[in-house]
């Protein structure tokens, strides 16, 4: 007897959302490092370090930064790691730096690729309230 896998876009699209729910829920409830570890798995890069403080010259404008030299994502303080934009934008240009040293990524691109993230929890959440 053999088994056939058979996929419709449909039910590959309702898992990709659901693993970038559980992505935002792992952020959300303090496992952080769960998370990145999950993504990096996903995308095949090395997880990055994660620090609480940012680097000199960065604590009065943002709240997270990326550093492509220590591999480092820093974070303002730790209210700041249950915040996912933040962990998920910071982690885009982690991926893009590991990919290609050169390109760096845009801000609009990493700040679309959190929301890709927070979206597809918000719309689990809802369906799930539905239910």
């Amino acid at each position: 007897m053999v088994f056939v896998a058979c996929s419709s876009r449909f039910e590959l699209g309702v898992l990709e959302q659901r693993r970038k729910a559980v992505v935002v829920w792992l952020i959300l409830n303090g496992r952080v490092e769960e998370a990145l570890e999950q993504l990096s798995r996903e995308y095949g890069v090395n997880p990055p370090r994660l620090k609480i403080g940012l680097p000199k010259g960065k604590k009065k404008r943002s709240l997270g930064c990326y550093s492509a030299k220590d591999k480092t994502i820093s974070i303002l303080n730790s209210d700041t790691l249950r915040e996912p934009f933040v962990i998920l934008h910071e982690f885009y240009h982690h991926l893009r730096t590991t990919v290609d040293l050169k390109h760096r990524g845009t801000e609009k691109h990493a700040n679309r690729f959190a929301e890709e993230f927070i979206l597809s929890y918000k719309a689990m959440v809802n369906e799930t309230r539905n239910k």
